[in-house]
C-alpha cells in the first residue's frame, strides 16, 4: 500500500474535527454505565444468531464475544486474521464479515464455532464497514478507494466492479425499499445504491459535515450521524431528499442505531455520551447518557438494551432503561394465588415481579423484553399493586391486579315430605360461603330463577342465608323441575351458582 493510502486508512478511526484535521488525543472519561471489558480499541458491534454480541477490537486485532444474557465476557479474544478490524455485519448464513482496514481484506468467521472460514478475502482500498443487502450478500465500504464492493456470501468472493460513491465512505444502511445509503465522510454527502442492480441512484444527498454512520428508523427514514457538525440529518428514503437538515446532538457523533422503541441512539465520541432522538418527532429526548471514553458505535438488542463500544476505554457500556408497563391480563384472580398472568410493556429484560408486595413465581421474559409471564402469589382480597424491577429501574401498575375470594352457593329443595302429608317450605333458601375462610358471607344479593323466569332476589343474612318466598312461584318451579340461585360476584368475591330440584316421594 502506498503512503497516501496508508495515511487515509489510518484516518478512519481518528477523531475528526470540524476543520477536517484529525486528532488522536484522549477525551476525558465521564461516569459510565455498567461496562464489559473487551480488547484494545473496540469499534464494531454485531449480534450473532446465538444472541451473543461480537465486538471487533481494532487495536488488538481480535474479536470479543459478550454473553448478552449476563453482560459478561464469554470469549475474551478470538483471532480474526486481519489488521484494524472495523464495523462488521452478520450474514444470513451465520457468518460474520469483518473488514480489516489496514490489512486490506475481509475476514469471514463462523459464529457457531468462532473460527475463521478460509483465508481473509483480499479487498484493497481500506475496507471500513459491512452491511447485509436483501440478496444475502454484503456490501463493503472502501474508505480510501471511494467505492463499495460486493461480496458473494455463498462463495466468499468479491463479485462485479466496485460501485463508485463519494469520498471516504464509511457507514452503510439498507432501507425497506432495498436501497443502500452510504455515508461519504469526505464529501459531506450520502450516496444511494439500488441493491438489485448495484448502481448508484441519482445525485448524492447533501448532509452535515463528515457523515460517518447511518441507521434506518421504523418509519423508513435514514438518520445520518455527522461527526464534524455535531448533528444528525434525516433523509426521507421514499424521495431521497433531506427531511430534517440538522438535529443537534453531542460532540463528534460517530455511531447511530435505532431501537425497537423507535428512538435513535447516537454515540457522541467527543462528549463521552449517548444522545437519544425520538424518531417520531425528530427531537432529542432527555439529557445525554454518560458512557465510556470515546464512544464510537452503538448496537441495540431486540430486548431494548443498548450496547456502546468505547474505543478509548477498551470496554462496552451497557445501557438498560427503566421498564414501562402497559397492562396485565387477567387482572384478577383468587386470593389463594396461582393465576398465570401476562404483563406487557418495554425494557422488561431481567425483571422480577411482586404483586401486593409478595414475589411472583415462574417469572419469564420474552426475547424482546416486552412481555412477562408470571404466577401470582397468595394475597389479601382487594386491589394489589403490580411492581416490576429490572437492572434499569422499577415500574408499577397501581392496583393493577385484584385478589378475589372464591365462593360456594348451596340451595335447598323446593319441596319435601313429612309423613304423611306433603310440606312446602315457605322459602327458597341459598347459603353463600367464603371458600378461603369457610365462613358465611352476609349482605350479598342472591338472584333466584327457574327456566327463563327470574323469581326474585334476596340478601344474605348473618348466617349467609338468602330466603325468597316460594308460595306463589312454586307452580313455576314445579313445572321446570327446580330452580337456580346465583351470586353475581363483587370486585373481591368470585361469582357462584347452585341449583336445587324438587323432592317428591
Amino acid at each position: 500500500m502506498n503512503t497516501d493510502v496508508q495515511a487515509s486508512a489510518r484516518q478512519l478511526l481518528q477523531i475528526a474535527t470540524p476543520s477536517g484535521h484529525a486528532t488522536t488525543g484522549q477525551v476525558a472519561a465521564g461516569p459510565v454505565d455498567p461496562t464489559v471489558p473487551v480488547g484494545s480499541n473496540p469499534v464494531g458491534l454485531a449480534f450473532i444468531p446465538s444472541g451473543g454480541l461480537y465486538v471487533t477490537n481494532s487495536g488488538s486485532n481480535d474479536v470479543t464475544l459478550i454473553n448478552t444474557s449476563t453482560d459478561t465476557v464469554a470469549i475474551p479474544s478470538i483471532p480474526e486474521g486481519g489488521t484494524t478490524p472495523a464495523w462488521l455485519a452478520i450474514a444470513p448464513n451465520g457468518n460474520a464479515y469483518i473488514p480489516n482496514n489496514i490489512s486490506n481484506n475481509v475476514s469471514v468467521m463462523n459464529t457457531a464455532t468462532n473460527t475463521l472460514v478460509g483465508a481473509p478475502i483480499p479487498l484493497a482500498g481500506g475496507p471500513a464497514a459491512v452491511v447485509v443487502i436483501p440478496s444475502g450478500d454484503v456490501y463493503v465500504s472502501r474508505f480510501s478507494a471511494n467505492s463499495v464492493s460486493v461480496i458473494d456470501t455463498a462463495t466468499n468472493t468479491v463479485v462485479g466492479a466496485p460501485i463508485p460513491v463519494g469520498s471516504n465512505p464509511v457507514g452503510i444502511a439498507v432501507a425497506p425499499n432495498g436501497n443502500a445509503y452510504v455515508a461519504n465522510r469526505g464529501a459531506n454527502s450520502v450516496s444511494v445504491i439500488d441493491t438489485a442492480t448495484n448502481t448508484v441512484v441519482g445525485a448524492p444527498i447533501p448532509v452535515g459535515s463528515q457523515p460517518n454512520w447511518i441507521a434506518i428508523a421504523p418509519n423508513g427514514h435514514a438518520y445520518v450521524a455527522n461527526i464534524g457538525s455535531n448533528d444528525v440529518t434525516v433523509i426521507d428514503t421514499t424521495t431521497n431528499t433531506v427531511l430534517v437538515p440538522s438535529i443537534p446532538v453531542g460532540s463528534n457523533p460517530w455511531g447511530i442505531a435505532v431501537g425497537p422503541d423507535g428512538n435513535a441512539y447516537v454515540a457522541d465520541r467527543g462528549a463521552n455520551s449517548v444522545s437519544v432522538i425520538d424518531t417520531a418527532t425528530n427531537t432529542v429526548v432527555g439529557a445525554p447518557i454518560p458512557v465510556g471514553s470515546q464512544p464510537i458505535s452503538v448496537a441495540i438488542a431486540p430486548n431494548g438494551k443498548v450496547y456502546v463500544a468505547n474505543i478509548a476505554s477498551a470496554n462496552v457500556s451497557v445501557i438498560q432503561f427503566a421498564p414501562t408497563l402497559s397492562g396485565i391480563s387477567p387482572n384478577q384472580g383468587p386470593a389463594t394465588g396461582g393465576t398465570v398472568v401476562t404483563i406487557t410493556g418495554i425494557n422488561l429484560t431481567g425483571a422480577g415481579v411482586t404483586i401486593g408486595g409478595n414475589p411472583a413465581t415462574g417469572v419469564s421474559v420474552n426475547a424482546t423484553g416486552t412481555q412477562i409471564t408470571a404466577t401470582t402469589p397468595p394475597g389479601a382480597p382487594g386491589p394489589a399493586t403490580v411492581t416490576v424491577t429490572t437492572p434499569g429501574g422499577t415500574a408499577s401498575l397501581v392496583n393493577g391486579f385484584t385478589y378475589v375470594v372464591p365462593t360456594s352457593l348451596t340451595a335447598t329443595p323446593a319441596l319435601t315430605k313429612l309423613f304423611p302429608p306433603h310440606v312446602y317450605y315457605p322459602f327458597l333458601n341459598a347459603i353463600l360461603t367464603d371458600l378461603v375462610t369457610g365462613l358465611p358471607v352476609p349482605g350479598r344479593t342472591i338472584t333466584f330463577s327457574t327456566g327463563s323466569q327470574v323469581l326474585g332476589s334476596a340478601t344474605t343474612n348473618a348466617q349467609g342465608i338468602a330466603q325468597l318466598p316460594e308460595a306463589i312461584t312454586f307452580p313455576l318451579i314445579l313445572a321446570n323441575g327446580g330452580y337456580t340461585a346465583a351470586f353475581a360476584g363483587t370486585p373481591t368475591l368470585l361469582p357462584s351458582t347452585a341449583s336445587a330440584g324438587i323432592i317428591i316421594p
